[in-house]
This record gives C-alpha cells, sequence and structure tokens, in this order.
C-alpha cells in the first residue's frame, strides 16, 4: 500500500506579499484573520520592513499578543516599538500569566505598570512567582496553573470540583496532590480519575514514589531533555522545600527543543536564532563582521605557517597543490568527531565521566581512516607526479592530521564548556584552526626534512 503523502502547507507568505503588492489591504486583513498566530508570526518574519509594518496593521488586537511570542526577539521588539502604550496592554490582557512574563522583558516600564494594574491580586502574584525565576529554567518555562487536590477527598469531589471550575487548562493529563502546606505528595492522573469509583479516595488511585519533577532553577535543557526521555505531557515545578509552584507542559518545551536545535545550526556561523533576517544592513554587518574577524585571525595564523616553509614550497610545487587535502581531510574528520560530542554535551550522554574511553574510540577511528584515505591518496599523489617519496609524506601527514583531528574534536568542546563557552559556537573555528596548522605543519616540515 503506498504511503501517504503530507499534505502540502499553504504558501500563506506568498499570497499576503501578493496581495500586498496590489495594495489590497482588506485582502492581506482577510488571509491574517484566517491564519493561526504561529503562521502570522512566520508570515511577518519572512517580510521586509516596509511591508512588515503594513501587514501588522492588520493583525487582529486579541492576537497580536499570541503573535508577539511567537516571532524572533529581534522582530517582536521592533514590531513592539511600532505599538502605542494602550495596543500593548491590549494585546498582554489576551495571554496566560505565563506568556505576559515571556513579553514582560520587552515593555516599557509605563506598560508592565499599566498590565500589572489590570490583573487581579492573585494574578499579580503569579506573574511575580514566575519573573522571579531566570528566562532558561523550569521556574521560567512553568505556567502556574495547576490544579491541585488533596489526597483525603474523593473522586467524587474531585470531579465535582472540576465541573464547577468550568475550562480546564491546556495539556492537563494529571492533577497535583499536595498536603495542607502546599507540599506535593503525588500525582492523580485524568486517566485514573475518569475510571475509578466515585466513592474511592485520591489517595487510593494516586501515584506516589518517584515522580518526575523539577526544581524551580533546574536549566531548561534538562527539563526537555526529561520530557523526551519519559514522554512527558505535563510536570510539576517544586522550591526547595518541595512545595508545589506550578508546572511545565509540552508546549513549552517544544519550544526549548526547537531553540536549540536552530541554535546548533546558526552557531557556528556564529548567528543567532533570534536575529531578523531582515534587520538593517550596519546591524548586521557589525555582528557578522566580529566572527569575520574571528575567521581572519585563523585564517592568517594558518597561513603564517604556510610562510615558515616558503622555500621549501618554491622547490616542491607539487607541495601547494597537495597540502590543501590534507587540511580538508583533517577538518572533515574533525568536524565529525566535533559535531559528535557537541550533540552528547547538549543532551548528557557525554560527560567527563565517559570522556576518556569516548576519546581512545574517536583515536582509533582516525587511525583506521588516516591509514586507509593514506594509501588512496598516496597512490593518486605517485600517480600524479611520478615521486613515490611524495606519496609517502602525505600518507604520513594525513595520518597525524587525523590523529590531532579526532583528538581535537573530543578536547575542544570541553575546554571551551570549562571557560563558561558554549561548545556549538566557539568549537568549530578552533578546530578549523587547529586541523589546517597540524595539516600544513606535518606535510610541510616532513617535506622539509626528506625532500630539501
Amino acid at each position: 500500500m503506498p504511503r501517504a503523502r503530507k499534505p502540502k502547507k499553504p504558501n500563506h507568505l506568498k499570497h499576503v506579499l501578493a496581495a500586498f503588492e496590489a495594495g489590497d489591504v482588506a485582502q492581506v486583513h482577510a488571509i491574517l484573520a484566517d491564519l493561526h498566530p504561529a503562521d502570522i508570526a512566520n508570515v511577518l518574519e519572512g517580510l521586509p520592513p516596509e511591508p512588515r509594518t503594513t501587514v501588522w496593521a492588520q493583525v487582529d488586537n486579541q492576537h497580536r499578543g499570541e503573535v508577539l511570542l511567537e516571532l524572533p526577539e529581534a522582530v517582536r521588539t521592533d514590531l513592539v516599538q511600532q505599538m502605542d502604550d494602550k495596543a500593548l496592554v491590549a494585546s498582554a490582557r489576551a495571554l496566560d500569566i505565563d506568556e505576559i512574563a515571556d513579553l514582560i522583558p520587552d515593555l516599557s516600564d509605563e506598560v508592565i505598570a499599566e498590565i500589572l494594574f489590570d490583573l487581579d491580586k492573585q494574578d499579580r502574584q503569579r506573574l511575580d512567582a514566575v519573573l522571579s525565576y531566570p528566562e532558561d529554567t523550569a521556574g521560567g518555562l512553568m505556567n502556574v496553573d495547576a490544579i491541585t487536590v488533596r489526597e483525603n477527598i474523593t473522586v467524587e469531589v474531585v470531579l465535582r470540583y472540576l465541573r464547577r471550575r468550568g475550562e480546564l487548562p491546556e495539556h492537563t493529563n494529571r492533577l497535583f496532590v499536595v498536603d495542607r502546606a502546599d507540599r506535593l505528595v503525588g500525582e492523580l492522573k485524568v486517566a485514573n480519575l475518569l475510571t475509578a469509583d466515585l466513592q474511592a479516595r485520591v489517595s487510593q488511585i494516586m501515584e506516589r514514589g518517584d515522580l518526575v519533577k523539577f526544581s524551580a532553577l533546574t536549566p531548561d535543557k534538562d527539563v526537555a531533555l526529561a520530557f523526551e526521555d519519559y514522554n512527558l505531557i505535563s510536570a510539576p515545578v517544586v522550591d526547595e522545600n518541595n512545595r508545589l509552584l506550578g508546572r511545565i507542559t509540552v508546549d513549552d518545551v517544544v519550544d526549548v527543543i526547537r531553540e536549540q536545535a536552530d541554535r546548533q545550526v546558526l552557531a557556528p556561523a556564529g548567528l543567532s536564532e533570534e536575529e531578523d533576517i531582515f534587520a538593517p544592513v550596519a546591524r548586521s554587518s557589525r555582528r557578522r563582521g566580529v566572527w569575520l574577524g574571528v575567521n581572519l585571525v585563523t585564517a592568517v595564523i594558518a597561513s603564517w605557517v604556510i610562510g615558515l616553509f616558503e622555500q621549501t614550497i618554491q622547490q616542491v610545487v607539487a607541495l601547494a597543490v597537495l597540502m590543501p587535502i590534507v587540511a580538508s581531510m583533517g577538518g572533515n574528520a574533525g568536524t565529525q568527531t566535533l559535531t559528535l560530542v557537541v550533540r552528547g554535551l547538549a543532551v548528557g550522554t557525554i560527560s567527563e565521566s565517559n570522556a576518556r574511553r569516548l576519546l581512545s574510540r574517536e583515536l582509533m577511528i582516525g587511525a583506521v581512516n588516516g591509514l586507509i584515505w593514506a594509501l588512496v591518496v598516496a597512490a593518486v599523489a605517485v600517480w600524479w607526479y611520478g615521486n613515490i617519496m611524495i606519496g609517502v609524506l602525505i600518507a604520513a601527514a594525513m595520518v597525524i592530521n587525523l590523529g590531532f583531528a579526532a583528538l581535537s574534536g573530543v578536547a575542544i568542546p570541553f575546554a571551551v564548556r570549562r571557560f563558561g563557552v558554549d561548545p556549538a559556537l566557539a568549537s568549530g573555528v578552533i578546530l578549523t584552526t587547529v586541523t589546517d596548522v597540524i595539516g600544513f605543519f606535518a606535510f610541510l616540515g616532513l617535506a622539509t626534512l626528506f625532500l630539501i
């Protein structure tokens, strides 16, 4: 049976741009009115500044807050600056407490004061609770809408309470059982609640044992890893005394996972996942220029090593043709190891406890691949230039460089992380420098010893 094809996602950006270029503002509004806030955010992110301003004006006020939360930070900041205080307060009014907390860093003190004034006492306390924790922690991710029950009441009482409450918070697959001091003592799955006898006590059907819970200061990447490992939909957040503070839901964790994936792709190039692709040229040039400067320094170092063997290269021109092969093979092999290690550090499968075994394994892989491809390149070099010695030298240099590439691919991420730098950001540049320098030095140094 043929596999069903995934339905093609409509190109909303194309339709909005066509309507904008035709000057049909009413059509722009009609298209946006039928879109999910995430789709509207994708459209806005893909628009240059001029049409973006016009299109943003056509977004319904009740959806603006949700759209802002879906946008990269740079785009969100620009749009917030275009809105007056009254519009910002109205946009925030439609959001949940944890969503308001995400939006507040982009707002002025005056707007924040108006939002707080607009909230009741309980919501202000909840907002303060979320804002008291860093954004990249479990406390910063949590919702404060957790439903709690006591263990001595019956299932009938719980169901009556839920009916009286009305609409349940999104992704509610469990209720949290607490004592009189709000300390977490267990969880009550909604599935168990709906199938239990009405006269049964919560204590009879709740789960105690090893509950998956997070302290408020748990890093968001550890939270995301736990949700992935244990297939969680929601999980409680507690303070140092085990008092329930709130809950984390899977939709918040998906955002963390997506941000981490974007960071791993963009960071090696010195780019940010929060950057606006249509940011002013001066701003983007300044950000990228720093990274280009770093690369220039590393390129100068590699060129300096080549310059040390200038006379050797002048006497044996073949070396200038062949030496990029040694550096390129080392860089490729090192990148493979580096990617594996950076990912392992991010998800927690690699640490200092197993780093030595990993290094031994990667060195063996580097040795095997070095020997195999060294023989191949040596044969090509001998056939090309008719000089057996050149073949032997490039083979030896390649084995040396692939060995150093494996060593660097494991050691550099650990060293960079020890200095408090994100391994995904800095490791690639350092690795390229190492493999280029070692490759050139090994090949040209051996040539100087045995050919000159």
